[in-house]
């Protein structure tokens, strides 16, 4: 099986880290690739960010088809381009904020999301309304910390510790949702911070984790997108592209 993680980003250190943490969740038969935009911002953080990465997200997603790719990962909790991505391609595309929210409504009757920074909660908000969980989302916690900085592992675990009890104790959490693929990895840390505050009975989802899992699956069981919902794109000029 063959997967490809297209990174919303430029080429950047924090996304090569996040890259490795894809890899580790995949199975051992299971070859990951990794790619980056040509052109496009180094961190999503706001809607602008988003629609500066779309374009380029899609060439990168058709690419990885003609590639002979399995399916594609969107390495980003914005799912930016995902629906454009999917009427292009006949591939699985996963967005880890999909199947995040999706997967926490099986397991808990409230989950809330824990991400990066305020200017990420109404796109935290679109995204479960457009799932229709928007009754099931406790609420949106931010650690304060822009994407660029989530190398600082202690920095983030103490602020992702301090919000993700307040969505447990404040909010009625019953399952947490890492809200940025930038914080991969941090999972066993604020699992074991979780306990020390007696809090054992919590789940937490690792989105990068979930959507190697996801892409799996799909190709296991020759599952895709529909297109009734996804058609192809009419053929047509399109300048500049």
């Amino acid at each position: 099986m063959r997967i490809r993680v297209v990174a919303p980003v430029v080429a950047t250190p924090l996304v090569q880290m996040v890259f490795e943490q894809y890899r580790a969740a995949a199975r051992p038969d299971t070859e990951m690739s990794l790619a980056t935009l040509d052109k496009g911002p180094p961190s999503i953080e706001s809607r602008y960010d988003e629609a500066l990465a779309v374009p380029d997200v899609i060439a990168k997603v058709a690419r990885a088809e003609l590639d002979g790719m399995d399916a594609v990962i969107i390495d980003c909790m914005g799912d930016p381009g995902l629906e454009a991505a999917r009427e292009k391609v006949s591939i699985p595309v996963i967005g880890p904020a999909e199947t995040s929210m999706h997967i926490a409504a099986m397991l808990a009757h409230r989950f809330s999301v824990v991400t990066v920074l305020d200017t990420l909660i109404p796109a935290f908000d679109h995204h479960a309304l457009k799932t229709g969980l928007t009754s099931r989302m406790a609420s949106v916690r931010t650690v304060g910390i822009p994407v660029l900085e989530l190398h600082d592992h202690s920095r983030l675990l103490e602020a992702l510790l301090n919000q993700s009890v307040r969505a447990v104790t404040d909010d009625g959490a019953h399952l947490l949702i890492l809200g940025c693929t930038g914080m991969a990895g941090m999972v066993h840390g604020l699992v074991v911070g979780l306990q020390r505050h007696g809090i054992t009975d919590v789940p937490v989802i690792d989105p990068t984790v979930l959507a190697v899992k996801m892409a799996e699956a799909l190709v296991d069981l020759q599952l895709v997108h529909s297109k009734r919902t996804y058609p192809l794109p009419p053929e047509k000029e399109i300048r500049g592209y």
